[in-house]
């Protein structure tokens, strides 16, 4: 295991176990933090996740007996927000009519975030990214988790600090002990970014992007501007 894949995995277990401590939800500056996240969250959809979501499908030309289309990850990117969204609604509605199962509904959720933080974190450890490339998609991922985290803690403070995190955080410990000693096959690796890829794109643009009453707009089009501009730089001088 290289020195990024450990640092990177430490960086997003500590994310989870102390999230409301690192950005407490009561004393940041609630509109320009969700305006630079969301942008940067957004930002990362569109310049990191979207064209490797085409990349990963063009490549799978190469397995023409298996699939026929040209738009199988897509599909399976599409029942990752399909599920999350389910998931999501189920929540949300068992919140809002008072149910007494809505604690069930709860660990329901915490519980697929904690598998989809298994699939990011053995994504990102499979994929052996190193040096700057690691620290900035990793930054990004981060700021991604940081939302999530605060998300549940918001539904369900008590429950979310005394067991909740660590759920998570233990899906981040399974993904990265699966990334670092289990090479998957390369159809398996696209098959996996395509769903979460899905699951991501729904909890952007659902939870991340700031509603109108809470955006600050040149906060959030400065995180826009800023991330895509050094992304494509990168991208251009390195070859990403």
């Amino acid at each position: 295991m290289s020195i990024d894949a450990f640092v990177i995995g430490i960086f997003f277990v500590t994310i989870h176990l102390l999230a409301n401590e690192l950005i407490p939800a009561d004393r940041i500056k609630r509109l320009r933090w969700l305006s630079f996240s969301g942008g940067l969250a957004v930002s990362y959809v569109f310049v990191y996740v979207l064209p490797s979501l085409h990349r990963e499908q063009h490549q799978l030309k190469d397995y023409a007996s298996t699939f026929t289309m040209e738009s199988e990850l897509y599909f399976i990117g599409l029942l990752g927000l399909l599920l999350f969204y389910g998931i999501e609604n189920s929540v949300s509605y068992a919140q809002a009519k008072g149910f007494a199962e809505y604690h069930a509904f709860f660990w329901l959720q915490v519980g697929f975030f904690a598998f989809y933080n298994m699939l990011i974190a053995y994504t990102v450890m499979a994929s052996e990214i190193k040096g700057v490339q690691a620290v900035f998609y990793g930054a990004a991922i981060g700021l991604h988790f940081i939302a999530v985290a605060h998300d549940l803690w918001r539904k369900d403070p008590d429950r979310y600090r005394k067991v909740g995190r660590y759920v998570l955080a233990s899906g981040i410990f399974v993904g990265w002990g699966i990334g670092t000693s289990l090479q998957l096959s390369s159809v398996m690796q696209s098959l996996i970014f395509a769903f979460i890829s899905g699951a991501m794109i729904l909890n952007v643009l659902k939870n991340e992007l700031p509603k109108e009453r809470d955006a600050h707009f040149p906060t959030f089009a400065f995180a826009i501007i800023s991330y895509t501009s050094v992304t494509l730089a990168l991208k251009y001088f390195f070859e990403w």
